[in-house]
């Protein structure tokens, strides 16, 4: 049933004259269970963080420090909405300017992503409910069009020259950008890869990204046996060892994507002009098979669950040798898992 919005004022204002909050209804006067102590920000944000995942602890941690430091002695039911957009204007002002930003609009509306994500955690403790969020009540800065397009062919050939023709591991680097081409993976799922991850037999990689999923993903023969000869020259012996490592033996990390783009945007101006990333590769890779391929193979291509999308997606899934396909056409290269198939084009 709708709720009706005129009810909820009327409750609302009810409850503020009679000094009473939503959480005062399920107290121990009413359910006859003691009522949890209510910790302050500062003191629950440990249990917040020890609950999360790695991924989110990464993407939200600077935002979860920012509101300790600024609302650490304020108990979590005492922070209004007020103080959290205060805190959104802030970071959204005090955000370091970079080729794609937005004016601040992605750190402000990060700042309340990693709030409502906080409040999430302390409904589910019991210490406020939903209604009282004030994280929830904050309205996200409105997010702009994304100026990140595919690649055409030359631009993607002009990169890939860069990458080779300098710094200080070129190997490492030519694999980076021939992986996510290739699997259109995340930076996340690349550098999760181990050597157990890599089927050198099939041609398959299993992607281990954001949201917990995993997938197996085909790559053309050729890159398997880079791969594998790349992490046993490099030191990886053990199967849980990672597959993509620096010469030091040490496993790669994000500051490689980092170097590698700084570096070739100096040698390709518009490069650095465009703000191009690896995500661009991603883009490029699944606009080309969504082309040739269709909208499920592409969806099944980037590894994107039924979960989300129309109903429709449920009955246009794609299998792995359909991706296989699509990865042979657009490499070129047969694969073990793909059909055989007539006139190929070649990328």
């Amino acid at each position: 049933m709708t709720t009706d919005p005129d009810r909820v004022a009327t409750a609302r204002a009810l409850l503020e004259h009679l000094g009473l909050t939503a959480s005062d209804l399920t107290a121990s006067d009413l359910t006859g269970a003691d009522p949890p102590t209510v910790p302050t920000v500062a003191e629950y944000l440990p249990a917040v963080v020890a609950a999360a995942s790695p991924g989110t602890r990464r993407t939200y941690g600077s935002s979860w420090r920012r509101m300790a430091a600024a609302l650490g002695d304020r108990r979590v039911d005492a922070v209004r909405a007020s103080d959290l957009e205060a805190l959104m204007r802030q970071a959204a002002a005090g955000a370091r300017p970079r080729r794609n930003s937005r004016d601040g609009r992605h750190a402000g509306e990060h700042l309340v992503a990693a709030a409502r994500a906080f409040y999430n955690r302390a409904v589910a403790d019991g210490y406020l409910t939903a209604m009282d969020s004030p994280a929830h009540r904050v309205r996200k800065p409105r997010r702009l069009p994304n100026t990140r397009r595919a690649l055409t062919p030359d631009e993607v050939s002009d990169i890939n020259a860069a990458a080779r023709s300098g710094g200080n591991d070129i190997v490492l680097d030519a694999l980076l950008l021939r992986l996510h081409t290739e699997t259109a993976c995340r930076r996340g799922g690349a550098l999760a890869l181990r050597l157990i991850d890599l089927d050198t037999d099939h041609a398959l990689i299993r992607l281990s990204e954001k949201g917990g999923t995993q997938r197996w993903q085909p790559i053309t023969p050729m890159l398997a046996e880079r791969l594998a000869d790349h992490a046993r020259a490099r030191g990886a012996a053990a199967p849980t060892d990672a597959l993509l490592r620096y010469r030091n033996d040490r496993s790669a990390t994000y500051r490689r994507y980092d170097l590698l783009w700084a570096r070739i945007g100096r040698q390709l101006p518009w490069v650095a002009a465009q703000g191009i990333t690896t995500h661009w590769l991603r883009h490029t890779t699944l606009t080309w098979v969504e082309r040739h391929s269709g909208y499920g193979v592409a969806r099944a291509y980037a590894g994107h669950t039924d979960r989300q999308g129309p109903a429709t997606t449920t009955y246009i899934k794609a299998d792995l040798h359909a991706v296989a396909t699509a990865l042979a056409a657009l490499t070129g290269q047969p694969h073990p898992l793909a059909p055989e198939q007539q006139d190929r084009p070649r990328s």
